[in-house]
């Protein structure tokens, strides 16, 4: 494992912090592009040894402090029953989750076995890394999941997920045992962290957040303490309520919209916080992109060591397709140099 990962997580005086990003292991990077030419997408994930390789690839070629999981958040509709393909179009289910259908989902008892390969895929992953990195798992939020299988995706307005609370509470009670399940078979496959990916936490309100989504995220936190994470797109800071942030969680990881340095100095997490560079900037320009990673590493190099102990370096969220590789490995190398 990652030892200045695991000072994060404990708010231990380091140096040059952490540093991962999600979606590392994707569209952008050639390894990965390489392994795609053979094998598709869905093999990739679920043949361990393929999805241990495209997991080590950005490790060797970046050099990482923490590998992720390779796999998709939308496995868990999959294996309750709702079908899953990858097109070019993106992912499809095989059909959009109502009242009259929810009855025919699989319980969640049944369901898990499908999920075993994430546990194999961790195994196999943790046994192509150089000891000194450290690896972790992910989850989707119960809510994104939710959005996804009644709207098919989480762009727009979201009207037909936001207004059937019986069929969210019902399909909550459904998912959320499989979740933990899941999170519980890839702690056991080696992850030392499970973060939970919210993408579309940030398209609700926060009343509607603090009443409808937190009290069983909390919940699930209880379950597994200083284990899981929670990264939410688009959320801003009155949804963080003091009880939220109170719950035993690892971490939390934020998107570029966050005053990260206020973050990092107002000790808003109970462990680490993960992020936060613009995204869409590490796709610049190489002479733009340092102007604009000079900023972001100011802005942060005010901080004390004390106030910057919890920081898990990243973007504000993955890496997107056609990102300059040599922008990525600058970004890792500069973060070291600026906090060395």
């Amino acid at each position: 494992m990652n030892q200045k990962f695991q000072d994060a997580l404990l708010k231990k005086n380091l140096t040059a912090p952490p540093v991962w990003m999600m979606r590392q292991a994707g569209r952008y990077h050639s390894h990965y592009q390489n392994l795609r030419k053979k094998y598709s997408f869905m093999e990739l994930c679920k043949q361990p040894e393929l999805a241990a390789e495209v997991a080590r690839g950005p490790i060797q070629d970046f050099d990482f402090d923490v590998a992720i999981l390779f796999s998709d958040l939308l496995f868990p509709l999959e294996v309750l029953g709702m079908g899953l393909e990858y097109t070019d179009a993106g992912p499809r289910l095989g059909f959009s989750l109502n009242s009259e259908n929810i009855g025919n989902l699989i319980p969640a008892s049944d369901a898990i076995s499908g999920m075993a390969f994430q546990k194999q895929a961790l195994l196999a992953t943790r046994n192509v890394l150089p000891s000194n990195k450290s690896l972790i798992g992910f989850v989707g939020g119960f809510w994104t999941l939710y959005v996804y299988a009644v709207e098919g995706g989480h762009a727009g307005n979201l009207i037909q997920s936001k207004n059937n609370s019986a069929l969210q509470e019902k399909f909550f009670d459904h998912l959320i045992p499989l979740l933990e399940m899941n999170i519980q078979l890839q702690l056991e496959g080696g992850a030392e962290v499970v973060m939970l990916f919210d993408t579309a936490a940030g398209e609700v309100s926060p009343l509607f957040f603090n009443s409808r989504i937190a009290p069983r995220l909390i919940g699930i936190a209880n379950k597994f303490p200083g284990k899981l994470g929670y990264y939410s797109k688009g959320t801003q800071d009155s949804f963080y309520r003091k009880e939220f942030c109170q719950a035993p969680w690892a971490g939390f990881g934020f998107d570029h919209r966050w005053n990260l340095a206020k973050n990092l100095s107002e000790n808003i997490s109970p462990g680490f916080v993960q992020g936060n560079f613009d995204q869409s900037l590490l796709s610049g320009e190489e002479s733009e992109f340092k102007k604009n990673l000079k900023v972001f590493t100011e802005s942060l190099q005010g901080l004390t060591p004390q106030q910057r102990a919890a920081w898990v370096c990243g973007l504000g969220h993955g890496v997107l397709p056609k990102t300059p590789e040599r922008n990525v490995k600058l970004f890792v190398e500069s973060i070291r140099q600026a906090f060395s």
